[in-house]
């Protein structure tokens, strides 16, 4: 397979909502194509957040996967942060690296940038993605729980 890792456009919107509505197919939503296809324009027109397409082959080739960092600051650090929010690859391309190098393009757009760091969550029930952040260097935050509140409950 002939990977191919690059920073997403408008160009790539119909492939990218696509993979998106699975991504959230996957933590139990329902699939609605035009609700992602518009979340995902939004976030490109107003460069709210970064996203890299995997293909194999090229850019008009097919689209295993991508990855979604928002970007945020650090208070403690007084350093600008990414927040790595959405990472999926299609089942058929999954355990052929394809999470490892997206995510290693994201490490690089750190280095390259000179961010503090990148953060990340997931389920605790998804292990594979655990066992390659494990993998990968990243670290369990033991030192902090993290809680949520939904608008709609204040």
């Amino acid at each position: 397979m002939t990977l191919k890792i690059f920073h997403a456009e408008e160009a790539h919107l119909d492939p990218l909502a696509q993979l998106f509505d699975a991504y959230r197919v996957f933590y139990g939503q329902p699939s609605d194509f035009h609700a992602a296809r518009h979340f995902i324009f939004y976030r490109l027109m107003n460069d709210d957040s970064v996203i890299f397409l995997a293909t194999e082959g090229g850019k008009e080739d097919e689209p295993l996967g991508f990855v979604q960092l928002y970007p945020s600051f650090s208070s403690v650090a007084m350093d600008s942060i990414w927040i790595l929010n959405d990472l999926y690859v299609k089942p058929k391309a999954r355990r052929q690296g394809v999470a490892k190098k997206l995510i290693e393009q994201c490490v690089q757009l750190c280095k390259d940038r000179g961010d503090h760091k990148l953060v990340l969550e997931t389920q605790t029930t998804n292990t594979d993605a655990k066992a390659l952040y494990d993998k990968m260097g990243f670290k369990l935050d033991k030192e902090f729980d993290h809680y949520s509140l939904a608008a709609s409950k204040v």
